[in-house]
């Protein structure tokens, strides 16, 4: 299943640190094996059930967020320096992990990706935690996974966990049906 992993996320060996490398890869095939979903449906399967007729795979969404966050921080450290320290491994290994639990979230009914049960009891932030912590990643990376979406915004998240919730939102509302176009 590595080999799976590495060719849907070849921004995984963008992480320098050894041992965050190898949790992302850990959890990520873990999850690829507890899924009904293989790596080749994350090429097909909607990023988003939210949005019906969505046409944005997965894929597509996950490592747009990845490299928007990635070049956001880049941005960031130019302008504001050692005035803002951004742990990258940290904003990468998170970014690539935020969604890892809607592997366990979707099932497929009639070759469509669907909500299973865990996913109407447990949304992927809460699964993708614990997806993560079985594999030793730390805990500043699980809390981007935790409060990278809705559940996150009644707490504080930290610099990186910003970062990475602003890339996400940034590439999903626009493909919200309401969003205004000219």
């Amino acid at each position: 299943m590595y080999d799976e992993v590495k060719k849907i996320w070849p921004e995984i060996e963008w992480i320098k640190d050894e041992n965050l490398k190898e949790s992302v890869y850990k959890t990520w095939d873990y999850a690829l094996e507890q899924s009904v979903l293989s790596a080749e449906d994350l090429q097909k399967i909607p990023f988003t059930l939210l949005i019906k007729d969505c046409k944005v795979t997965f894929m597509e969404h996950k490592q747009a967020v990845v490299h928007i966050a990635v070049e956001s921080a880049k941005v960031m450290q130019k302008f504001f320096g050692e005035k803002l320290p951004i742990k990258m491994d940290y904003l990468i290994a998170g970014a690539i992990l935020i969604d890892v639990g809607k592997l366990l979230e979707y099932v497929l009914e009639d070759g469509k990706a669907v909500v299973g049960k865990t996913g109407k009891l447990l949304r992927h932030p809460f699964t993708g935690v614990g997806l993560a912590m079985r594999f030793g990643v730390p805990d500043e990376v699980c809390h981007m996974i935790a409060t990278h979406s809705k559940e996150g915004d009644l707490g504080k998240r930290t610099i990186e966990g910003i970062i990475i919730h602003h890339a996400d939102f940034i590439s999903y509302e626009p493909f919200k049906p309401d969003t205004m176009r000219f």
